[in-house]
């Protein structure tokens, strides 16, 4: 170690040892400018070691470490199919998005702020999510439709969603990282002794539900939820980790186009104030082909997309066969058959492949053949 300009003792001792176990140098040694008498010279002489042999060792050793590491990546690659696919290191929540409604909590329920576009949504929202899951519901309640289904809001805000759904028949858990939407939420509910049976809210976020509650719901519903997060594929994997084979996906989003950057960042954010600035961040928004392309190899077929477009003079929304600025889409879990998980296709591919090199050569063919 360096001391100022000079040599520790523990340095020149570990140099000496080094310079013993290799050959007298072939090439000029390092030049070292001391001002402390002799010290210069034994510096010089203990550094006379041979830079070829230690470049080799050197090259070796990180040889070695590369091969270590290229095992323990693919080792990786080989978890146990029930093994958790999840750590706690991964995460679809994005600080600024949650400081960002974190301001706007206690503006939930204002149907005539902010959040009315959202109050006005559930006009075509709710009977979107119901209709497509009685379709997949041999008998249901007249008063209640989705008596007996389990559904997971993610990102459920102030619950905007949630008690709809919940008023349905359905039992509802609503999840956040806000802990003030949260709050927001339960109060609300509290007015409403049905919802107290139904409705359930929770602090976290969705890939913290996967490990306790994995392949729990009948649907997972999505609204202006996906355009707020930063790894929108590790969101589609846990939605498909947490439902049931056969189970629904509900996603309300904002396409990805000129038209959408136009009416929903600069008019409504900029020039209307419809929507406080900052909400909405262009990059992240998604469009319906992007989206199916991570829903598909997911294990996730898409059923429907639908546009939909918001009057923000009237205050209503209505369907559209333009999904040029809003649209729903309803996808649907393949059975675990169909869809392996991403270690169990690892170790499938891997064992193909040994066995097509074993079976090139002619001793295993005859092995084989027997």
């Amino acid at each position: 170690m360096w001391s100022g300009r000079r040599l520790s003792s523990c340095g020149v001792r570990f140099l000496e040892k080094l310079g013993s176990g290799c050959p007298s140098a072939v090439a000029e040694p390092p030049r070292v400018i001391s001002r402390s008498g002799n010290s210069g010279n034994q510096l010089t002489r203990n550094l006379q070691i041979k830079p070829r042999k230690f470049s080799e060792h050197r090259t070796m050793w990180f040889r070695s470490y590369n091969m270590t590491f290229s095992c323990l990546t693919r080792m990786k690659a080989y978890r146990s199919p029930w093994q958790s696919l999840y750590s706690t290191s991964q995460t679809t929540v994005d600080s600024k998005e949650v400081k960002t409604f974190l301001a706007l909590a206690h503006k939930w329920w204002d149907e005539q702020g902010i959040f009315a576009p959202l109050h006005s949504m559930n006009d075509l929202r709710v009977p979107f999510i119901r209709d497509n899951l009685l379709k997949t519901s041999a008998s249901h309640h007249p008063g209640k439709p989705l008596s007996g289904m389990k559904i997971l809001d993610v990102g459920c805000g102030g619950g905007l969603l949630t008690e709809p759904l919940g008023r349905l028949g359905a039992s509802v858990t609503g999840i956040d990282p806000v802990a003030e939407n949260i709050r927001v939420a339960q109060h609300h509910k509290s007015f409403d002794p049905v919802l107290d049976e139904r409705v359930e809210y929770k602090v976290c976020s969705l890939e913290e539900m996967v490990n306790e509650t994995a392949e729990v719901f009948d649907a997972v519903v999505a609204s202006e939820v996906v355009e707020h997060v930063i790894d929108l594929e590790l969101f589609i994997q846990c939605c498909y980790q947490v439902l049931k084979p056969g189970g629904s996906l509900f996603i309300t989003t904002i396409n990805k186009t000129q038209l959408s950057y136009a009416l929903g960042i600069v008019f409504s954010e900029q020039i209307m104030g419809l929507v406080p600035k900052g909400t909405h961040t262009w990059e992240k928004f998604v469009s319906p082909e992007k989206l199916e392309s991570i829903l598909e190899p997911n294990g996730l077929s898409v059923h429907t997309v639908a546009g939909m477009l918001y009057n923000p003079f009237s205050g209503y929304w209505h369907w559209s066969d333009n999904t040029n600025l809003n649209y729903a889409a309803h996808a649907v879990k393949s059975s675990a058959q169909e869809h392996p998980g991403p270690a169990e296709s690892a170790l499938q591919g891997d064992a193909e492949t040994l066995h097509a090199n074993a079976s090139s050569s002619p001793r295993v063919r005859e092995e084989l053949q027997k």
